[in-house]
């Protein structure tokens, strides 16, 4: 059987913890900025856990 091909789009975006969590960046924050409140913005900074019902799909495109 051959090997399983990584989706390295996938891979860029999505990090993996020591503890096996997946963490991903928060959408929303490329543009449009003017409008948006500082404290929009700073949350937007902090990772985010991979939704839990995307997380068996997420590891599979990633070979974890």
């Amino acid at each position: 059987m051959p090997k399983l091909k990584t989706r390295k789009g996938l891979s860029d975006r999505i990090r993996v913890t020591r503890t096996g969590k997946l963490m991903r960046k928060h959408a929303w924050k490329s543009h449009l900025l003017e409008k948006k409140t500082a404290k929009r913005k700073r949350a937007f900074r902090a990772a985010q856990q991979v939704a839990a019902a995307d997380v068996r799909q997420v590891r599979r495109s990633l070979g974890v």
